[in-house]
């Protein structure tokens, strides 16, 4: 794809993770398998501790609330004590949590859930965030040159936090300056790029997207910021008219910063 030069007035370099820094098949298949498999059993482990219970008052609600929809798993409360009626309810919690998942929702109760048994996942060693091995590299370069950079992912701050926290790459949090997520907008929306440029106290037109999603990619030129759509293994294809109109790269390394002539 050669070399794509970053435009000198560019401060801020602005990442996409899912797709972008990291392949798309460890979120489907190492993060979510991870939940289908170990969620019965971290139940079991927790189901005592207040945050756990927290999670699953959270889950119950949501199954009240989508108690009209087709296949809905309803999490009935404790009725008594005893070994049997613990499993009745966990098993419940279970088969919600498969069918949420089984429809691939983004409800508040299950991400909460998720992101806790990701966090014990990641520091107990169970599972590695995956780095493409050009970001960091690249990430590095960018920081001697004085740029900043900043992650934007649909994925939750502490989520993003966790995968470069306990990453293949060991721990590579140093190298971000911040972290935004949708609590600051969508990520198709074009005002949330110039709420991004606002925290970080620059003009949208300093700051340089990569992401693999055109929708994205076309929100954020709206908004005046540029942009490059990231091509990795796995990723979705692209139209020709969207190869034709972006400035595509397939690695970091192929931006190319004019203070490092």
């Amino acid at each position: 794809m050669g070399v794509l030069p970053v435009p000198a007035e560019v401060r801020a370099i602005l990442l996409d993770i899912e797709g972008t820094t990291t392949p798309i098949a460890f979120v489907q298949e190492t993060l979510f398998p991870y939940i289908k498999d170990n969620v019965k059993e971290y139940l079991r482990a927790h189901w005592e501790e207040e945050e756990c219970q927290r999670d699953v008052g959270l889950l119950r609600k949501q199954a009240q609330e989508d108690s009209s929809l087709d296949g809905a798993v309803p999490i009935p409360l404790e009725s008594g004590s005893g070994e049997e009626e613990l499993e009745r309810v966990i098993q419940a919690v279970v088969d919600n949590v498969h069918w949420q998942m089984s429809l691939d929702r983004k409800t508040t109760a299950l991400k909460q859930l998720q992101g806790h048994m990701w966090r014990a996942a990641y520091a107990t060693g169970h599972v590695k965030g995956e780095i493409f091995e050009d970001v960091v590299p690249a990430i590095r370069k960018w920081r001697e040159a004085g740029i900043k950079v900043y992650i934007y992912s649909s994925g939750s701050v502490e989520a993003q936090k966790l995968l470069f926290g306990y990453s293949t790459e060991g721990d590579i949090l140093e190298l971000f300056d911040g972290h935004f997520d949708t609590k600051i907008g969508p990520k198709v929306e074009s005002e949330s790029y110039r709420r991004i440029a606002a925290s970080i106290g620059c003009a949208t037109n300093n700051i340089l997207f990569l992401t693999d999603v055109p929708r994205e990619a076309s929100a954020a030129e709206e908004a005046d910021t540029h942009v490059a759509v990231v091509i990795r293994p796995g990723n979705a294809g692209l139209t020709d008219d969207e190869k034709s109109y972006y400035s595509l790269i397939s690695s970091f390394t192929e931006l190319f910063l004019p203070s490092s002539t």
